[in-house]
């Protein structure tokens, strides 16, 4: 062994490590406390520790084949593999090992996963480097010997390096947290912060006339920029300004329209807020729904837009629940908020009765569903009425929302009644009475994509009841009821709720942060790499991160498609609804194209959707109309960005045209849809109407389900807890109505129940087939009703005498 000194003091002093005698390396405990202080990994400093179950591994592959001059061999001896297992698995227990792990940014998990993978490489290599070979030989020779060879201890230099090569964020960690520090949003805008802003905040409710002012001022400006929440809002101040001979260009995610003849850009643009350009200067700026700020998956944009915008004015509208954080806000800018209060320009009445019966329905009443098939299953009971009535979702194309809002503000057209979802909250100028709750419980989608039912928000209830009653039209006040009287009660209470004050704004990662991050990890998805951002980003009480949930889906979905990091990007960004099967397909297929260098053309668009495309024949086909018409949309998005690539813009506006007034058709003629989709199998109508969300338990407010206003039910619903078909929510248990309902059961029909049970998301297909599996075996044992042990034995029993 003495032959094999020297060569190693010199493969030691290469390596960095003190040489110890006998010609063995030991690692220093102390030295690597000492170094580690100063580490990427160390994580001190007070910072949050890092989720390293986000970490993943970059695979490294084993030597197979021996190399034909095996140094570490020739100056000591071929390795006994059984040896080195046995010293490896005694690395690996050392406590001490493991809090040096620690210290250099290994935590339990990584610790393990990086022992995993030495071991393997070492254990599968038909060769390793001359340096470690002499390590493991040592510890292999003098098992008896320790203190004169070697220690477990000397690997872990060696454990260290191979940690960081399939751990790369290990090395870099400090750069990595300074990339997604993002504590100070207000400096990623130096533009912005050059100039004196000043900064006006409308406050007040729904018919205020607060954005009235605001647009007013950016009017009178010489140059101005209108950031709104959606397309429809955008293109009324297009028209708005045009119409007042102030020339304004139309931005929104799918196209730019020009004001002038000639394509030159006009001294006023009116936009959607993530199409808002932080390097032009104004002289006004109007940021539309500032409440929105909030929002979890789009909060961002309002946030870019508040502190980013180069105008001298920067008018904000919006509920006077975001005034303090936005004066919050832009005291860390060093701008002061001037606030105007406004109030409701025409009285809203809450009524003191409820609508009970749709033969009560008025001329300007507009009943107000929370799902689809809420519309569908309303407007059929108006129209079998032979009442003619409008329809607004929230799915539907603009154009269609539009011409249904035309035809039911017309004094000269037959229908007087709208069925619309909240979708009417903004946007849309309507001439309403009367504002009618068909329910006031809203499925919503909790963090993991589970479907929940809980009651509207005060918020959302203000929104969308001052609809009623709009200043300048035929009525002069608004009213306010619900279609159920046990309902009313508790709308008023949350009317009569002050709105929570909005406490953060919304953040999301930019393409530059993500590419900085790309750069330091290489290897990592996109997906992954947007989870490590988040995981490491650091931001204050004024903000948090927005939810990325739609990004990482699409991300999975192309990680396949061979895209640079900045196409990528743009495609994980595309606003798409990721619960429609033929747009997700269809960005799929974009982004394989796209990755081939390969047009899509407008003929290969055709090919795809089918174009020509007929009338709908049911609601089925409808449906699919719609998701055409988001696949044309998700098309002119991506010519915006990539006009070489997605080359025939203006044809496919065009066939876009032609199918919003096919859709328009549709609608008109809903009834028949439905009556269509109702003359199939039962089953298959429920699935046409299914909306897709994961079923999980549902989540009630207490409104709803007792006369305690905290507590919320998680319990599995049973039959009992079910209203029969014609009912629009979920009611309390009550014995009073038991008898009621099994009666109604009776009447109705299991076919009826199940559709409704279907139609309101708390069945699925395959739920339904196993109830009536139990269903059939209950019946055959005498039993009747689900086995709930809970609380409906009484009604069991009352339903079997009447049927005696």
């Amino acid at each position: 062994m003495r032959r094999c000194a020297w060569p190693l003091l010199r493969l030691s002093a290469r390596a960095g490590l003190p040489p110890r005698h006998g010609g063995a390396v030991r690692f220093c405990p102390a030295a690597a406390c000492s170094s580690s202080s100063s580490s990427s990994g160390g994580g001190g400093g007070g910072l949050r520790a890092p989720d390293t179950s986000l970490f993943v591994p970059v695979p490294l592959k084993p030597i197979e084949d021996a190399a034909e001059e095996d140094v570490g061999a020739e100056l000591t001896r071929p390795l006994d593999k059984g040896e080195v297992l046995k010293n490896l698995n005694k690395f690996y227990k050392r406590k001490e090992i493991q809090r040096l792990g620690t210290e250099n940014g290994l935590d339990a998990r990584l610790f393990h996963q990086a022992f995993i993978s030495f071991r393997k490489y070492i254990m599968e290599s038909g060769s390793v480097s001359a340096d470690l070979h002499i390590i493991l030989s040592d510890l292999c020779c003098g098992a008896g010997n320790v203190c004169l060879l070697g220690h477990v201890d000397d690997l872990f230099p060696f454990f260290l390096r191979h940690a960081k090569q399939i751990f790369p964020m290990l090395d870099c960690m400090d750069d990595l947290r300074k990339i997604s520090d993002l504590r100070l949003p207000p400096n990623w805008y130096p533009e912005a912060r050059a100039i004196q802003r000043k900064i006006i905040f409308h406050a007040g409710p729904t018919n205020s006339g607060k954005t009235y002012h605001a647009i007013q001022r950016f009017l009178s400006a010489k140059s101005g920029v209108y950031c709104g929440p959606l397309k429809l809002l955008a293109h009324e101040i297009f028209q708005k300004s045009n119409a007042a001979n102030v020339p304004c260009d139309l931005v929104t995610g799918e196209e730019r329209v020009y004001a002038n003849e000639d394509a030159r850009q006009a001294s006023h643009i009116a936009c959607t807020i993530e199409m808002c350009s932080t390097n032009t200067p104004y002289e006004v700026a109007v940021i539309d729904e500032i409440q929105m700020i909030r929002d979890p998956a789009r909060g961002w944009a309002w946030t870019r837009a508040l502190l980013g915008l180069c105008a001298e004015e920067i008018h904000v509208c919006g509920e006077g629940a975001a005034v303090d954080l936005v004066t919050e806000l832009m005291y860390t800018t060093g701008e002061e908020v001037e606030v105007r209060n406004y109030k409701r320009l025409t009285p809203l009445t809450v009524l003191d009765y409820a609508l009970e019966s749709l033969d009560n329905l008025q001329p300007g009443d507009c009943i107000v569903c929370f799902s689809k098939n809420d519309i569908y299953s309303v407007s059929r009971q108006i129209e079998a009425r032979g009442l003619e009535c409008a329809v607004i979702y929230g799915s539907l194309p603009p154009g269609t929302k539009l011409e249904q809002a035309k035809k039911f503000n017309d004094p000269d057209d037959p229908c007087k009644i709208l069925v619309a979802t909240d979708a009417i909250g903004m946007g849309l100028n309507l001439c309403i009475k009367r504002i009618i709750f068909n329910s006031i419980v809203k499925p919503t989608v909790n963090e993991k994509g589970e479907k929940e039912i809980d009651s509207i928000t005060t918020s959302q209830a203000l929104q969308i009841a001052g609809r009623a009653g709009r200043f300048g039209s035929s009525f002069k006040q608004g009213e306010v009821t619900t279609m159920h009287r046990d309902d009313l009660l508790q709308l008023k209470e949350i009317l009569s709720e002050s709105v929570p004050p909005v406490k953060a704004a919304g953040l999301h990662p930019t393409p530059e942060q993500i590419e900085m991050f790309a750069y330091h990890l290489p290897d990592a998805t996109l997906s992954n790499l947007i989870d490590i951002f988040v995981s490491l980003s650091q931001v204050d009480g004024l903000y948090f991160v927005c939810n990325i949930d739609d990004f990482k889906f699409l991300a999975d979905m192309i990680q396949h498609i061979p895209l640079n990091l900045r196409s990528r990007y743009v495609f994980c960004t595309a606003p798409l609804n990721r619960k429609e099967p033929f747009v997700c397909t269809t960005l799929l297929k974009f982004a394989r194209q796209f990755s081939r260098n390969e047009p899509l053309t407008f003929d290969w668009l055709c090919r795809h959707t089918k174009w020509p495309l007929a009338p709908p024949k049911n609601i089925k086909e409808l449906v699919h109309l719609e998701a055409v018409h988001d696949v044309f949309d998700l098309y002119l998005w991506l010519s915006y960005r990539f006009m070489d690539m997605f080359p025939d813009a203006v044809l496919v506006r065009d066939i876009q045209k032609k199918l919003d007034d096919v859709i328009q058709t549709g609608v008109c003629n809903i009834t028949k849809l439905i009556r269509a989709s109702q003359s199939g199998a039962a089953s298959g109508a429920a699935e046409v109407m299914s909306e897709g969300f994961p079923l999980s338990r549902t989540k009630r407010d207490a409104r709803t389900v007792s006369d305690h206003r905290d507590a919320k039910s998680t319990e599995p619903l049973s039959f009992a807890a079910l209203e029969v078909p014609g009912e629009r929510r979920v009611k309390s248990l009550r014995a009073s109505r038991s008898a009621t309902r099994q009666e109604d059961l009776k009447s109705h029909g299991r076919g009826s129940l199940a559709d409704k049970l279907l139609r309101e998301g708390l069945l699925t297909q395959e739920m339904l087939r196993q109830l009536e599996s139990e269903w059939q075996d209950q019946r055959r044992s005498g039993r009747y009703g689900l086995a709930s042990k809970r609380s409906d034995q009484s009604s069991s029993k009352e339903m079997g005498k009447k049927k005696k």
